[in-house]
């Protein structure tokens, strides 16, 4: 599973102009399921987005964690993350999960998070959705289970 996580101040989700999703200040998670992702791939990935400190403590620093912090997350599926540019000019989508099993891995995601206690919303999975942030900081960082060591 590959996550780009974006410290935001505010951020919605909309299709066809309708708002499905919105948070105020915390992290938008663009989300991509690989084939052969599975349940602890969830479980590892949503422990370290939640964990990681890159929110300021009082003194400036990047020491909090969204629950610390006591901020939202709002998830977005984004295939596109998975894409393979090594060969043309045409990405490869090949390692993309197929939306069967993205799908469920992705609703298992968002209710990871949820069980953790912290606020969280949701784009629509397969919809052509327009999302609208306010990057904070900026702070982009990206996480792959298969890239990442995760302890």
């Amino acid at each position: 599973m590959r996550a780009v996580l974006q410290r935001v101040a505010e951020c919605e989700v909309r299709v066809a102009g309708e708002v499905v999703g919105s948070i105020g200040a915390g992290l938008c998670i663009l989300l991509g399921v690989e084939t052969g992702d599975t349940e602890a791939d969830v479980k590892q990935l949503a422990d370290k987005c939640v964990l990681l400190r890159i929110f300021d403590d009082a003194e400036g620093k990047m020491n909090l964690s969204v629950i610390d912090a006591g901020g939202s997350v709002l998830v977005v599926s984004q295939f596109t993350l998975l894409a393979d540019c090594a060969k043309g000019r045409r990405p490869s989508y090949v390692k993309a999960a197929p939306p069967e099993l993205a799908e469920g891995l992705y609703e298992k995601f968002v209710g990871e998070i949820a069980a953790r206690g912290i606020p969280v919303a949701r784009g629509k999975f397969r919809a052509d959705m327009q999302v609208h942030l306010v990057n904070s900081g900026p702070v982009t960082i990206v996480v792959d289970t298969r890239h990442d060591l995760f302890v």
